[in-house]
C-alpha cells in the first residue's frame, strides 16, 4: 500500500527517496515506533537524574562520623569552621572533589531540606501538568506536541546547569527552573503511550510492553552515567549534556515519528477491535481538516466525573504510594550511597552515582519478569501486590545489611530495584482491566484520557511527596526514611486487595464477577489497556 506522503515526516520522506521510493512495511513502521518512543521516554528520564547525582556536591557533608547503620551525625555536632567554609565557598574548580565545599543556597544546615524542595517543585509541577497533558494530547498533533515538549524541557534542564557558570545562588531561580521543567516534562508519557497504542492492538501486549516499559530504567541508568562522568568538570555539565540530548531527541521525533498507521496508508490495528466492540474511536477518526488539531468529543467525561468512576480513586492512591517509593530512590539513592559506609569506606561522588544505576538494572529485570508472570499466571493484581509486599523485607535488608560489603550492597540493591520498579506497568494494567469493563466507560473511549490523567497525576503527587519528606527525615537518620518507604509499599500493595480477591475467585474455579474475553479477571473486552499503561515518570 502506498504511503500517504502528506503526513509522512521529513526524515522518512528522505529515507524513502534513499530507498528508491520503497516504503517500510507495517512491521517496519511498528518497530520504528517502539524504538523511537522508547528512546524518547528514556531521554525524559535521563534528564531527571542529574539532581540526584549532584546532591553530594551541592550539599557535601562530613562523612568521618557517619555510622555504618545509615544514620548521619546531628548537624550541630559539626565543626563550626567547616560550616563557615562551606557557606563561603563557590564550589568551582575540582567540583568532584567534595572537600567540604558546597553551593549556596544548598549547603549548610538547611541544605537537604532545600534540595528536597527543589525536587518537590519539579514533581509537583509534573503532577499538575499530567492532569492537562492528556487533554492537550488528544487535541494537538502528537508529533509536534512531543517535539515541543522535549525541546522546551531540555532547555530548562540546561538552564539549571547554567547556574553553575553564571554563579547563580538564588533559591528562587532553581525553584522556578524546576517548576517549568516539570510542567513540560508532563508532555512525554501521554504522547508516547498514545502513539504506541495507535500502532498496537490487544495482542502480544504483555511481554512486549514489559520490555518497552524498560525505557524508564534505561533512562535513569543513562542519566546517572552521564551526570556522574562529567561531574568532576563542574556540576553544571551534569545538567547541560542531558538537557541537550533531550532537546536533540525532540528533533528525532519531528523527523521520524509516525503517529498513526493511517498516516502512511496502513490499516489501524484497532479496526478489528472496534468491529468486536473492543475499542473506542481511533486517533485518525478524531481529526479535523485543520492540520494540527482534533475534534473535541462531545461525549468526553469531565475531570470530576472521572473521579466518580468506581475504582479510580482507589487505584490512583495505589499508584500514589508506589511512585512515592520509586521516586525517593530516583532522587536520593546516589546521595544515600555517598554518605553510607560500605565495608567501612565511603565511595566518591562518581562511584556512588554509577553504583546507583544497578537499582535500575534490577528494575529492568523486574519489569520484564512481572510482565511475564502476570501473563503466565493470568493474575496481574496478585503479581503486582506480591512484588510490592516482597519489597518490604528487601528494603529492610538493604538498610540493615547493605554496609557489609560492596557485593552484598549491589545484590540487595538490584533485588530491591526489581521488586519496586517491576509492578509499575502491572499496577496500571490491573487498573485498566478493571476500568475497561465498567459500564460507565464501556462505549466512551474519550473517558480513557481523563482516567489516565487522574491515575498518573495522582501517582506523580506521591512521587513529589516522597523526595520532599526524605529531605527532612534524612537529617534525623536514614532508618526513618526506610520505615516511610516500607509503609508506603505496604499501602500500595494492600490497595489492590479487591482485584486480588477477584483473581483468586477465578483461579479457584468460581465464576468471575466481571465478564472476561481472554481468561483474565476484567480482561480487556474494550481494548483499553494500551492507553492506560503506567506512567514511570
Amino acid at each position: 500500500m502506498a504511503t500517504n506522503t502528506k503526513h509522512l515526516p521529513a526524515g522518512l520522506k528522505l529515507l524513502k527517496r534513499l530507498r528508491g521510493g520503497k516504503d517500510l512495511n507495517a512491521n517496519g513502521y511498528r518497530t520504528s515506533v517502539l524504538i523511537i518512543t522508547f528512546i524518547s521516554y528514556a531521554f525524559y528520564h535521563m534528564s531527571r537524574k542529574p539532581p540526584s547525582i549532584v546532591k553530594t556536591v551541592l550539599d557535601p557533608e562530613d562523612n568521618i562520623n557517619s555510622s555504618p547503620h545509615y544514620s548521619l551525625p546531628p548537624l550541630h555536632t559539626w565543626p563550626a569552621n567547616y560550616l563557615l567554609a562551606a557557606a563561603n565557598s563557590n564550589a568551582k574548580g575540582d567540583a568532584g572533589s567534595n572537600q567540604g565545599r558546597g553551593w549556596p543556597p544548598f549547603d549548610g544546615k538547611t541544605g537537604k531540606a532545600r534540595l528536597g524542595e527543589v525536587d518537590l517543585a519539579f514533581l509537583a509541577s509534573y503532577a499538575i501538568g499530567m492532569y492537562f497533558a492528556g487533554h492537550l494530547g488528544d487535541r494537538l498533533h502528537l508529533r509536534l506536541f512531543l517535539t515541543a515538549g522535549m525541546a522546551i524541557s531540555g532547555f530548562f534542564v540546561c538552564l539549571f546547569g547554567l547556574g553553575y557558570w553564571l554563579d547563580i545562588h538564588s533559591f528562587s531561580y532553581f525553584i522556578g527552573v524546576q517548576m517549568f521543567a516539570g510542567l513540560f516534562q508532563a508532555t512525554g508519557w501521554p504522547s508516547v503511550v498514545t502513539v504506541v497504542g495507535n500502532w498496537h492492538g490487544m495482542s502480544r501486549r504483555g511481554l512486549i510492553m514489559g520490555i518497552w516499559n524498560a525505557h524508564t530504567s534505561a533512562g535513569n541508568i543513562l542519566g546517572s552515567l552521564i551526570a556522574a562522568a562529567v561531574l568532576k568538570y563542574g556540576w553544571g555539565w551534569s545538567f547541560l549534556l542531558p538537557g541537550l540530548l533531550l532537546a536533540s531527541g525532540g528533533l528525532v521525533i519531528f523527523l521520524f515519528l509516525v503517529v498513526e498507521p493511517a498516516d502512511v496508508g496502513l490499516p489501524s490495528p484497532h479496526k478489528e477491535d472496534a468491529a468486536q466492540g473492543k475499542a473506542g474511536k481511533s486517533y485518525n477518526e478524531k481529526k479535523q481538516d485543520m492540520p494540527f488539531f482534533y475534534k473535541t468529543d462531545p461525549d468526553a467525561i469531565g475531570f470530576l466525573e472521572g473521579w466518580r468512576i468506581p475504582g479510580v480513586a482507589t487505584f490512583a492512591l495505589c499508584l500514589f504510594f508506589a511512585k512515592l517509593v520509586a521516586y525517593t530512590f530516583l532522587y536520593w539513592l546516589p546521595f544515600y550511597i555517598r554518605h553510607t559506609q560500605i565495608a567501612g569506606e565511603f565511595l566518591d561522588d562518581k562511584m556512588a552515582g554509577n553504583l546507583s544505576t544497578l537499582f535500575d538494572v534490577g528494575g529492568v529485570v523486574g519489569g520484564i519478569l512481572a510482565g511475564y508472570l502476570s501473563d503466565h499466571l493470568k493474575a496481574r493484581a496478585i503479581t503486582a501486590a506480591g512484588f510490592m509486599f516482597s519489597a518490604i523485607p528487601a528494603l529492610y535488608c538493604y538498610r540493615l545489611y547493605g554496609s557489609i560489603s560492596l557485593p552484598v550492597n549491589i545484590g540487595l540493591m538490584m533485588v530491591t530495584g526489581m521488586l519496586i520498579n517491576g509492578p509499575y506497568a502491572l499496577i496500571t494494567t490491573a487498573v485498566s482491566a478493571d476500568l475497561g469493563t465498567h459500564k460507565s466507560i464501556r462505549e466512551n473511549g474519550r473517558a480513557l484520557a481523563t482516567v489516565t490523567a487522574i491515575i498518573d497525576g495522582t501517582g506523580s503527587v506521591g512521587a513529589a511527596i516522597g523526595p520532599l519528606l526524605t529531605g527532612y527525615i534524612s537529617s534525623q537518620g536514614w532508618g526513618a526514611v526506610f520505615i516511610m518507604l516500607m509503609v508506603a509499599a505496604f499501602f500500595s500493595g494492600i490497595l489492590l486487595t479487591r482485584l486480588i480477591i477477584a483473581e483468586l475467585v477465578e483461579i479457584f474455579g468460581k465464576k468471575p464477577s466481571v465478564p472476561s474475553v481472554d481468561g483474565e479477571i476484567g480482561g480487556d473486552p474494550n481494548g483499553l489497556i494500551q492507553p492506560l499503561l503506567d506512567d514511570k515518570h
